[in-house]
């Protein structure tokens, strides 16, 4: 038998289970939708996925923590399509945004995070960080396809250029999120095309300056 000379640390603790996680977020949400954010508690959560309510503690410090990690990964679902130009990738893009709004999961948790997050500045940088920084990968793909085709230019001061990805992101996200969820409008892709189009004559208008 062979023998080794640096044998390996045992492991300390219980492995964490994917399966848990999904468990406990989809708990979470349901939870919001059935309770609202004020009274939603680790226990309802920990008793509706089947779990301790220790086993939530040693993922998630607490409420807050737990429920934004339940909302990033519903936002984590998006996928840019390629559909062979930037004005058909971007249409597709916002239809599926919308379609992602429209779950009831999804628009109650979004909504209590952010009406939360106007007391807490924690919970406003992890939003940032777990949510919005992370999307933001949809724009830089975005971007990089169309300036592959051709489509955009590519702008050479990196400073510019991610200044101007944040601001498709804002333009894109406060105009969908509002429509959907503040005014309750419908977005078919009537308005998406409409939209589209707003949004890229402003890069080009952008660029041009």
């Amino acid at each position: 038998m062979l023998s080794r000379s640096h044998p390996e640390s045992p492991r300390t603790g219980r492995p964490r289970s994917a399966a848990a996680d999904e468990a406990i977020l989809e708990a979470t949400r349901a939870s919001l939708v059935d309770l609202g954010w004020s009274k939603l508690t680790m226990g309802d959560v920990a008793t509706r996925a089947g779990v301790a309510k220790t086993t939530l503690y040693r993922r998630w410090a607490g409420k807050n923590e737990l429920v934004v990690d339940a909302v990033a990964v519903l936002f984590d679902e998006l996928e840019l399509p390629d559909l062979g130009s930037l004005t058909a990738d971007v249409e597709a893009m916002v239809l599926q945004f919308a379609a992602l709004l429209e779950r009831p999961e999804t628009r109650t948790s979004l909504m209590a995070v952010v009406a939360e997050s106007t007391r807490d500045e924690a919970l406003r940088a992890r939003i940032r960080d777990s949510i919005v920084d992370r999307q933001k990968r949809l724009v830089l793909q975005g971007r990089r396809r169309a300036q592959e085709r051709g489509e955009l230019p590519v702008e050479q001061d990196g400073a510019v250029a991610t200044r101007t990805a944040d601001l498709v992101f804002d333009v894109i996200a406060g105009a969908v999120v509002h429509r959907a969820l503040v005014s309750a409008e419908p977005i078919d892709a009537e308005w998406a095309r409409r939209f589209t189009v707003l949004l890229l004559g402003g890069l080009g208008a952008a660029a041009s300056v």
